[in-house]
């Protein structure tokens, strides 16, 4: 496994793949990985000759408040975990070399950017699509894989791809969860084991609100974010939104559709911000 540090050196190994016929993949993350982003890597490796990961802390993505220094770095675990599930190289740029000091360009998404995530982290998505889009000019991959736990994430990039010509196919992972299903994160780490046990009400509020919808025959959307509310809601959270919104787009809807909609909710857990979703 190749561990490459520049845009340069990153070019020429794809150039190289890409003439000798190799079909790439990508996994961009942040490191700190765990079995989520190793299913995706599975997922990557199944439909590609080449598969990349990238390990890139984005700092474009913090806002001014938020854990860019904090955030879990484990470089060292990342490369074995890497190596054990047959990564072909790992992509981790400083970010001095992908971020240029007189940079002036953005990606920005206007739409699905401006909905749950967006509107408590307005400068994050602009960072996402900016930090992708400079992945996959650099890694030119013929397909990359996302996380469904990040579900706004993967239908902006979606929408990117398709409305900036990109040629980059986007696949989607299921969520992996905790055995008391809690999603897993890179930021549970900032939580003791009794935190993550308590953390699991997210994953049974979201399941409280899809069996109101598909064993109650509710409809209503306002109903079942009430419910969701409701279960998740203790001492130790605090919703920061509970939305029902279209499966594709991530954008909210008035009214349910079954099949074509998912419960996504966004809370403080203690002092962790957690995200999760579920298909209705």
């Amino acid at each position: 496994m190749k561990i490459i540090r520049t845009p340069e050196e990153m070019h020429s190994f794809s150039k190289s793949e890409r003439e000798a016929g190799k079909r790439i993949s990508l996994v961009p993350t942040m490191g700190a990985l765990h079995e989520g982003h190793l299913s995706l890597v599975d997922k990557a490796k199944s439909l590609s000759d080449v598969c990349v990961v990238s390990i890139f802390v984005n700092p474009t993505q913090f806002g001014p408040n938020e854990d860019y220094a904090s955030y879990p770095r484990t470089f060292d675990d990342d490369v074995k975990k890497c190596e054990e599930r047959g990564v072909d190289a790992i992509f981790a740029p400083s970010p001095e070399s992908i971020y240029l000091p007189d940079a002036s360009t953005k990606i920005v998404e206007s739409s699905i950017s401006s909905n749950l995530c967006g509107k408590s982290r307005p400068k994050h998505f602009a960072g996402v699509t900016t930090i992708v889009g400079i992945l996959f000019n650099i890694v030119r991959p013929h397909l990359a894989v996302f996380g469904e736990k990040d579900a706004q994430q993967a239908a902006i990039i979606k929408r990117m791809v398709r409305d900036l010509f990109f040629d980059v196919e986007i696949e989607t992972g299921e969520i992996v969860r905790e055995p008391s299903g809690l999603a897993l994160s890179s930021r549970n780490k900032y939580m003791d084991k009794l935190e993550r046990e308590g953390a699991a009400r997210i994953h049974s509020a979201l399941l409280a609100g899809k069996r109101l919808a598909e064993e109650e025959n509710c409809d209503n959307v306002d109903r079942i974010k009430t419910r969701v509310i409701n279960e998740v809601s203790n001492a130790k959270t605090r919703v920061i939104y509970v939305e029902v919104v279209d499966s594709e787009t991530s954008l909210p809807v008035q009214r349910l559709e079954r099949g074509k909609a998912r419960i996504s909710i966004a809370v403080w857990y203690g002092n962790t911000r957690l995200i999760d979703n579920i298909r209705i």
